[in-house]
């Protein structure tokens, strides 16, 4: 195992070997029947994993803010997953990793849930989970943690900024009417704590950021498409989970986001520095249960350190069972080590 100590640079996503670019993408697009190319609509999962990790070939003309908006994608999300891809420049024919496949938050399904360290929304209804990528509070705004509930929902907002916003920008109106010069966008979903909104944007490359004061933005599409239906009392519960843990198909899979102050580089520089990873062991064995022995953790420690938000499994296989000398049956498998030094 190589453990890291020193802050590391993140390394661009690589085709391994002499794979060319052109094969791959001819491979894809011959294979594009089997892929899953999944919306923000999924049906209800047995686990906790939803959707599937999906890809784009650059075209030399959009950026990857244009991509991420186009597959509903925050533009902190997309760059964490891709280190090394200029966000305003990704060339052409580039593999760009859509990371549209996520580990359910630790959360009651049902309504609304928001994850504030994946800038990420879930909301659960029947036998549906619909996801959006959302903004959020700026350092020293943040959006607060909790439950709360829908109260109403209004359609062509009217914005009153607050007595403190208008002494950060005296230049504002007392209202601000619906149309293009107003930030709520064209639909605004009111919550149970005052001035806090989920509510549009005419700054769509706001999305997926943490800018905001507070309320939860979305891009104009999802929030009218989540406007359609949610309804007064929905809950809606706020967490902030940058390390989510979750089965699929009996593996347990890890997923891990940016932490605070790699996202605030990230906003600075779509990129951000590697830190020695987290020493969460206890948590992953007591998530595993019987399948503890099963952890890789050569792969907890690396998804740990790179922290690109896209599930990975972390356990391997199960062994086929073996009968011991004494007739008992017993699982081929290793160990979890006592002294895992690859965590702090």
């Amino acid at each position: 195992m190589i453990v890291r100590h020193a802050v590391a640079t993140r390394k661009p996503f690589r085709l391994a070997g002499s794979v060319s670019l052109t094969f791959l993408v001819v491979a894809l697009l011959s294979f594009a029947s089997t892929l899953s190319f999944a919306s923000t609509s999924h049906a209800l999962v047995a686990g906790d994993l939803l959707g599937s990790v999906r890809y784009h070939v650059t075209d030399g003309d959009s950026t990857l803010l244009d991509v991420a908006q186009d597959n509903d994608l925050g533009i902190l999300e997309i760059s964490a997953a891709n280190p090394g891809v200029d966000i305003w420049v990704p060339g052409r024919e580039r593999l760009v990793v859509l990371p549209t496949a996520h580990l359910l938050p630790e959360a009651d399904r049902r309504g609304i849930v928001i994850n504030l360290a994946e800038l990420r929304l879930y909301h659960f209804r029947g036998d549906v989970i619909e996801t959006h990528a959302i903004g959020v509070g700026r350092e020293g705004f943040g959006t607060p943690v909790g439950a709360t509930s829908v109260i109403r929902k209004t359609e062509k907002p009217t914005w009153r900024p607050t007595s403190d916003t208008r002494a950060d920008r005296p230049e504002l109106p007392a209202v601000v009417p619906p149309g293009p010069d107003n930030p709520l966008g064209e639909h605004a979903i009111y919550l149970g704590w005052p001035t806090y909104l989920i509510h549009g944007t005419n700054k769509p490359f706001g999305v997926g950021r943490r800018v905001s004061r507070g309320c939860i933005r979305m891009y104009p599409a999802s929030v009218a498409d989540l406007f359609a239906k949610v309804s007064p009392d929905t809950p809606v519960r706020v967490v902030n989970e940058p390390i989510k843990l979750g089965w699929s198909d009996g593996e347990l899979f890890l997923e891990a986001h940016p932490d605070t102050d790699q996202l605030e580089e990230l906003e600075a520089t779509y990129s951000f520095s590697l830190k020695p990873p987290p020493d969460i062991r206890a948590r992953i064995v007591a998530k595993a249960g019987d399948a503890a022995a099963r952890i890789n953790w050569d792969v907890v420690e690396s998804e740990l350190i790179e922290r690109r938000g896209v599930p990975v499994q972390v356990t391997r296989p199960a062994s086929p069972a073996v009968v011991s000398s004494e007739g008992q049956t017993r699982q081929t498998a290793e160990g979890v080590p006592r002294a895992f030094t690859g965590l702090y």
